[in-house]
């Protein structure tokens, strides 16, 4: 076996059960002591019975799933762990009916936890910067595969579909964010928010693309209509293979992703392509994600709206 990763039967020695999941979350989440997740105080906390707190200052009984993407789950701690095991180990990640099978949940309540703990997959910040890929993408069904009753009868080639633009460091990190045009003003905006101007531009040859090179060091552009895909160092080839990765997840994985969900899968593909990286040991990426979960409360009323 590779020593950047460990097998199920590891993991499960390691958290065999609810109170030693909770004992290796207290200690991601709360390194330097128990914090109250409502006024962030650490002097007046009181611990009580099974994993519970009570903030003096504030009146706040509380545990470790609170505030984070755990909270009001009945779903057992060392079963979010395995969850977060699978979603980082598995290149394509994990169906909803699979994780029910897995754990023992319904499948409503496996897709549940999958888009809650896709929602502590986003939330990258920082700039990128050096050689950048720039790419966009359009997912969803073909309208000549659709029931008669969903096809929208106004065109083909990208009707229908949603837009993804994709950003990535050479050698680096990955950034996608679903977008509702790919227009001039929307990609040239999304590329100054999300890259440092002191760096080298790759794109295709779309035309909103275009004048980039006026706020970065420079901007190279592959004509894929005539064959070009590689000139020196300049390539789209990065991004486009991430591309690659998240259709293979959408079509042989999850088959079905709406456009009303597809920023979190994006973001799952994002988060496995960074920190959560195969290159990376198993633990580390698991770490990683925990480090995620706190602030990333997501309801189902909120999902379901």
């Amino acid at each position: 076996m590779s020593q950047s990763t460990i097998s199920t039967f590891q993991l499960f020695a390691m958290i065999p059960d609810a109170e030693t999941a909770r004992l290796y979350l207290e200690a991601r989440l709360w390194p330097n002591g128990v914090v109250c997740p409502t006024c962030s105080g650490q002097d007046r906390i009181t611990a009580r019975k099974s994993g519970f707190y009570r903030c003096n200052k504030c009146k706040l009984d509380f545990t470790v799933r609170t505030g984070t993407i755990f909270e009001r789950s009945h779903v057992p701690l060392h079963k979010w762990i395995y969850a977060m095991y699978l979603m980082v180990t598995a290149r394509k990640g994990i169906s909803s009916l699979q994780l029910a099978k897995e754990i023992g949940v319904t499948q409503k309540s496996a897709w549940f936890m999958l888009q809650r703990l896709r929602e502590a997959c986003g939330g990258s910040t920082g700039k990128l910067s050096g050689l950048i890929e720039i790419d966009e993408t359009y997912v969803g069904g073909r309208e000549i595969n659709k029931h008669e009753s969903k096809k929208r009868k106004i065109g083909r080639g990208i009707v229908g579909k949603t837009a993804v633009v994709g950003i990535r460091e050479r050698g680096g990190r990955t950034r996608a964010i679903v977008v509702a045009s790919t227009d001039r003003a929307t990609l040239q905006g999304l590329v100054l928010a999300n890259v440092d101007t002191d760096s080298v531009i790759m794109t295709d040859e779309h035309s909103g693309y275009a004048g980039l090179g006026k706020s970065f060091l420079a901007h190279e552009t592959m004509n894929h209509v005539a064959g070009e895909y590689k000139r020196g160092f300049a390539s789209t080839n990065s991004i486009e293979s991430v591309w690659a990765l998240l259709k293979r997840g959408i079509y042989g994985t999850w088959h079905q992703v709406s456009a009303k969900h597809l920023g979190r899968y994006v973001d799952e593909v994002s988060f496995r392509l960074n920190a959560g990286n195969v290159e990376r040991h198993t633990l580390a990426r698991l770490d990683s994600f925990v480090n995620a979960v706190d602030g990333k409360r997501l309801t189902y009323a909120r999902l379901t709206a």
